[in-house]
């Protein structure tokens, strides 16, 4: 058996989604299973070095997560210095979004496959300026499109994978949940002031419909208009040092799809809504043959011949219980971390050459989405989302 190491660096993982996904659900996690079994005659081992501004924080970081399977967690401030470092030929960034397009140019510079989260910009010129900064540099290039791999996702791509649906009409999502303000002892806000402040790259409008970009086009055909209402909600918050501060970016977003398939897919997001439904994602696929309702890990579906024939009468209770005629998808496999499934493809994709289509260019499209569900609110009207 042979294991080739996988240098990786790993760029402002100190954050939550950093830390949380990317570190240790993904790349600590691949470590602690052993690598990635390519075959019996090879694994492929990532070897991740943690780069970012603050000594300490990343030195908190290795020391909490460094074990005796993964070996003592390597640090750097010097990214210049790692990146020159021919043993690391993976760069990964989770910086704020602002910060992107410095690192990305960095890293291609020094000829690093490159891999980073989503949003990759908030303008679409500059998603596309950076794709083509990495196809012009010929280097490897993706972007974290992880929904596409959660289970319940996975379990309604089946469903359509089997003509489950016949022709798919509309869908309907439902996500966010409530994020406190801050304001109130005992209740800390568990999201970072900087998503709600523009300055800083934030807004609901950019982080979500980046991934209800790539949801629908994969799933319901490719997005070929959007018309978006977005608002600002909750005008003042507190920040981490306790600090009141205005809001000036939105924190809801009420949208409407169009695709090529002819679905119209509605999408709420928010961060002030309380959750009453099966998970703080959910998905409703009506199709003529059946629908489905997905969560994050779960998928209900009901066929046309087990679908009941409600009767509008409001002076009486429903006769009809309308969750006892849906079956659930079983689960018939083994559901992966879905940031965990999309980082062993991407670090096959540059050791062995397999293929990995959600690249920076792929990534664009969900900034162009962000960016004219922000044009259509300003404007109050329906746009055509162009090809990239």
């Amino acid at each position: 058996m042979s294991i080739q190491r996988i240098g990786i660096i790993l760029n402002g993982v100190t954050g939550r989604m950093g830390t949380n996904q990317h570190l240790v659900r993904s790349i600590l996690a691949i470590i602690r299973q052993g690598g990635i079994k390519v075959s019996d005659e090879l694994t492929l081992m990532p070897d991740p070095i943690l780069t970012g501004r603050s000594a300490s924080k990343l030195q908190e970081l290795a020391t909490k997560h460094s074990c005796a399977k993964t070996g003592p967690l390597k640090t750097s401030t010097d990214l210049p210095a790692v990146l020159a470092d021919p043993a690391y030929p993976i760069f990964f960034d989770a910086s704020g979004t602002l910060h992107r397009a410095r690192f990305v140019q960095m890293a291609a510079a020094a000829g690093k496959a490159i891999y980073c989260e989503k949003p990759t910009a908030v303008e679409t010129a500059e998603a596309l300026r950076l794709a083509e900064v990495c196809e012009k540099a010929g280097i490897k290039n993706g972007v974290v499109q992880d929904k596409l791999w959660l289970p319940g996702l996975r379990k309604l791509a089946l469903l359509k994978s089997q003509g489950f649906f016949g022709r798919i009409l509309s869908v309907r999502g439902e996500f966010g949940y409530w994020v406190f303000t801050g304001e109130h002892e005992g209740q800390p806000a568990q999201r970072p002031s900087w998503n709600y402040r523009k300055a800083d790259g934030g807004g609901i409008i950019v982080d979500m419909l980046c991934h209800w970009r790539y949801v629908i086009d994969n799933l319901f055909g490719e997005v070929t208009a959007v018309s978006c209402l977005g608002a600002t909600h909750i005008p003042q918050r507190v920040d981490e040092k306790g600090e009141t501060y205005n809001c000036d970016t939105d924190d809801s977003c009420y949208a409407t799809f169009e695709t090529a398939d002819n679905v119209v897919c509605q999408f709420n997001s928010s961060w002030n809504v309380r959750v009453r439904r099966d998970d703080l994602l959910t998905l409703q696929v009506d199709g003529t043959h059946g629908s489905a309702m997905v969560g994050l890990r779960k998928c209900w579906f009901q066929s046309m011949a087990g679908t009941p024939k409600p009767v509008w009468n409001p002076d009486i209770d429903s006769p009809i219980n309308h969750y006892n005629h849906w079956q659930e998808v079983p689960d018939t496999a083994e559901y992966d971390n879905a940031f965990k499934i999309q980082w062993e493809m991407f670090i096959k994709h540059v050791a062995l050459d397999t293929p990995f289509r959600w690249t920076l260019r792929e990534g664009a499209k969900g900034v162009q989405l962000a960016e004219l569900g922000l044009q259509s609110w300003a404007e109050r009207k329906w746009l055509n989302v162009p090809k990239i």
